[in-house]
């Protein structure tokens, strides 16, 4: 790890074990206000005081709509942390059968998978979310599955109990139904049964393990809501629900699975390196919340890092822990230091041929790349990944002194590729910033 990391002693590897809440906070309440992690709520005042009260059951729940987990989840999943580590109590769910049908999207109806890809998927999430609670001591998480009290019940039972308690006309105001309402896809019956069925979720968990909190992103306020309300009619009492911020750039830029740039926290669909890489490239403007968001670090900390980003952006300090410790806590501390390396390395501050070969394989997938035969030449590859748009400029690129492979300088344009580094591959390099892989076939 080069000099540019947080030293160890600092590091988010420890952190990440066991973060603490920040002790500048007395109440959790005030901690997730500051973070900017309450975008809207029920009553105020009464969450804060049930809150400071004493432990209470709260969830989150997480649909197997796809085979991972991603950006906008990680807030969930830090939020039912740092709620278990001020000693509440938390219930994940997935939804074995809410995932069956799918929330409804703004434009256009989902496609439904199988009941064996979402049994799978299941199984996939309910791996990812456990990874970030605790199951020990007197606020043990517990894990739990819808489909566990939907599968049971009949359509006639289900409108009997469940279906009576709504009324059409609210339900067609909720964001979501009046937005596909308006589009031209419209909204079958069974989106838009949706919300009933999380309604119900939530009078089963208060039912079972008394939870009274559930939290959710803002886009979910809908959903969140057909809890409480149900709960509030057939129990005549008063839970409570936070929806988050949908995460943004300071552009407005969304991200997610519908946007089609959703980061994943599956290592097998984004890479650590890229995982890396998408934080370290923070914008000035977005790293000062993203370290409240996604970090455990404390305000004293973050504000550290604010008079940094003022006093010397140059140096992306802030980008780089948010980076450290985001990584950190998603693929563990291991997997980090082989991208920081990696990342070092590949922009000259490290030795490439130290690398481990998957992450080197890794990390130039995520650059321009080629596959290439050992013997082949350096202009071709120049051409073949992009780096230059014919041979001719290639030639000159070359002349000038401005190409270099696995680190050393090329002058002689029949150069070959060898695939030296681990894992058979070569750094292509074309002046000081501009970096392309190299797979080369007959060395790996």
């Amino acid at each position: 790890m080069s000099d540019s990391a947080v030293p160890a002693a600092d590091s988010a590897a420890v952190r990440a074990l066991n973060p603490a809440n920040d002790p500048t906070f007395e109440n959790v309440w005030d901690e997730i206000v500051w973070r900017g992690l309450v975008h809207v709520s029920t009553d105020r005042d009464a969450l804060r005081e049930l809150l400071a009260a004493g432990p209470i059951t709260y969830y989150c729940g997480f649909d197997p709509t796809a085979p991972s987990l991603h950006l906008g989840h990680l807030v969930q999943l830090l939020m039912l942390r740092r709620l278990q580590l001020a000693g509440h109590s938390p219930l994940g769910l997935v939804g074995g059968s809410t995932g069956l049908i799918g929330d409804p999207r703004p434009t256009a109806e989902r496609t439904l998978n199988t009941r064996e890809t979402v049994a799978n998927w299941v199984d996939r999430l309910r791996g990812q979310v456990e990874r970030y609670l605790s199951f020990d001591g007197a606020n043990a998480a517990r894990m739990v599955n819808n489909l566990d009290w939907t599968a049971p019940l009949s359509a006639i039972d289900f409108l009997r109990e469940i279906g009576k308690h709504y009324r059409v006309g609210t339900m067609l105001k909720k964001d979501a139904v009046a937005a596909r309402l308006n589009s031209d896809a419209g909204i079958s019956y069974t989106e838009f049964s949706y919300q009933l069925l999380q309604g119900l979720d939530f009078l089963e968990l208060y039912r079972q393990y008394g939870c009274v909190l559930q939290t959710g992103g803002s886009d979910q306020w809908g959903n969140l809501t057909s809890g409480t309300d149900l709960i509030h009619r057939v129990e005549g009492v008063s839970v409570h629900a936070i929806g988050t911020p949908l995460i943004t750039n300071s552009d407005g830029t969304k991200f997610g699975k519908s946007e089609g740039n959703a980061i994943w926290i599956d290592a097998e669909l984004t890479s650590p390196f890229a995982f890396y890489q998408f934080w370290l490239n923070t914008d000035d403007a977005d790293v000062l919340e993203r370290l409240k968001v996604f970090t455990f670090l404390t305000r004293d900390e973050i504000a550290h890092y604010g008079e940094l980003v003022e006093s010397e952006p140059f140096r992306r300090a802030a980008q780089k822990r948010l980076a450290l410790e985001v990584c950190t806590l998603v693929h563990g501390a291991a997997a980090t230091e082989a991208v920081v390396a990696a990342s070092d390395a590949l922009f000259g501050q490290g030795d490439l041929a130290a690398l481990d070969a998957a992450t080197l394989r890794s990390a130039l997938a995520e650059l321009p790349h080629a596959d290439v035969e050992a013997g082949s030449t350096v202009l071709q590859a120049l051409v073949d990944t992009g780096l230059v748009a014919s041979l001719s400029e290639g030639r000159r690129a070359i002349a000038q002194g401005g190409v270099s492979l696995d680190g050393a300088k090329i002058d002689d344009e029949s150069a070959t590729v060898t695939g030296a580094l681990p894992g058979g591959v070569s750094v292509l390099r074309r002046g000081k910033k501009t970096l392309a892989g190299l797979f080369v076939a007959s060395a790996r």
